[in-house]
């Protein structure tokens, strides 16, 4: 493999000096680029786009080609690992993913098989080790993976939801039947992200997108002992360099500090937190990536920049902090506000990496 060039971001993962802020963005690759759009296009549908190894490729190297991005992150879906568990994917328009099949008793369940990697969800190894082959070593190669209790929502529940009342109705019902689901989901997503490692990711990433919505008890039992579980299982060097472990839990910026007990090596924070005080409360336990709030990009790149040096103020001296939103970019960005916040936080960060 080739050589990284521009190594800042595992190096922020890891607490280790660098010379700027590194910055990336959730969902990068994405409906804000008229490339994107026109890519998507071509492939004829999103789940098209996933599967094509060469045009997932290809999108993932669009915002690096338009930005100076400090990380690319995998072209794929969250919901890839339910899909090849055989329970029909399928995108509404403005509904959003659906499956033909849900999960909601004991039989459907126990004949959960966990996909191989390799035979199951091949298309995605392919696209990393593309990825890792095109990219040529201009940054590293995010992996990832969204976490069992969000994998588990969608599965009960059949798509999305604003009440969770299936998925929550299990979990305090038939609790037992929720951990069967999520120990199936926690070995398939460890599998799955080191399959991920072995064909070429650098660093990898979990998304708890509905944790936030479990009280203090249920986040502790039923999502963060799966995460835990995970993170226990993954490889976490490759190629002579560790792989760094980013947890992110939307909404679960209360639970930093048990967060930081997995042995996860960075922390995604939402833009509901002051990153100053979280980075008190975890202290040199793990990096931080974030938090700009997504809307921020709506502003003018004036008020952009003004809000990146909030950021990069709160957070202070010394490395460990990884620029990023405190979740996915919207659609309707311009894209030259993205670039706005980027050329920021390289412009504005050096004197916070001065030793």
């Amino acid at each position: 493999m080739t050589a990284l060039k521009n190594d800042r971001f595992l190096r922020a993962l890891l607490r280790q000096p660098v010379d700027v802020t590194p910055v990336w963005m959730m969902r990068q690759a994405g409906r804000y680029l008229p490339e994107y759009r026109a890519t998507r296009a071509r492939a004829g549908s999103f789940m098209d786009l996933c599967k094509n190894p060469e045009l997932a490729c290809e999108v993932t190297l669009q915002p690096l080609d338009r930005f100076p991005l400090d990380a690319a992150i995998l072209f794929s879906d969250i919901l890839t690992i339910p899909d090849a568990m055989g329970l029909g994917l399928y995108f509404s328009e403005g509904e959003g993913p659906r499956f033909e099949r849900p999960v909601r008793d004991k039989a459907a369940i126990d004949a959960l098989g966990v996909p191989d990697p390799e035979q199951d969800l091949g298309y995605v190894m392919d696209a990393v080790r593309t990825i890792r082959r095109e990219l040529q070593g201009r940054v590293p190669l995010i992996g990832f993976s969204g976490s069992p209790w969000t994998l588990a929502t969608y599965m009960v529940e059949g798509g999305t939801t604003k009440t969770f009342a299936r998925a929550k109705g299990m979990m305090f019902d038939r609790p037992e039947l929720m951990h069967a689901l999520l120990g199936k989901l926690a070995e398939a997503v460890t599998g799955y992200l080191n399959a991920q490692v072995a064909a070429g990711a650098q660093a990898l990433m979990i998304f708890d997108t509905w944790g936030g919505t479990l009280t203090p008890h249920d986040y502790r039992e039923f999502s963060l002992a799966y995460m835990q579980r995970i993170v226990a299982g993954l490889t976490r060097s490759a190629q002579g360099r560790q792989v760094p472990v980013i947890l992110f839990t939307k909404g679960g910026g209360q639970w930093l500090e048990l967060m930081a007990d997995t042995g996860c090596d960075a922390l995604g924070l939402d833009w509901t937190l002051e990153i100053g005080d979280a980075r008190r409360r975890v202290g040199d336990r793990v990096a931080l990536q974030g938090n700009l709030d997504p809307c921020t990009l709506y502003a003018s790149p004036e008020a952009i920049r003004r809000s990146v040096a909030r950021i990069l103020a709160s957070y202070g001296d010394g490395s460990g902090h990884v620029f990023n939103l405190g979740h996915g970019i919207h659609p309707e960005i311009p894209p030259e506000h993205a670039a706005a916040m980027i050329e920021a936080v390289h412009e504005l960060s050096p004197p916070y990496h001065v030793e």
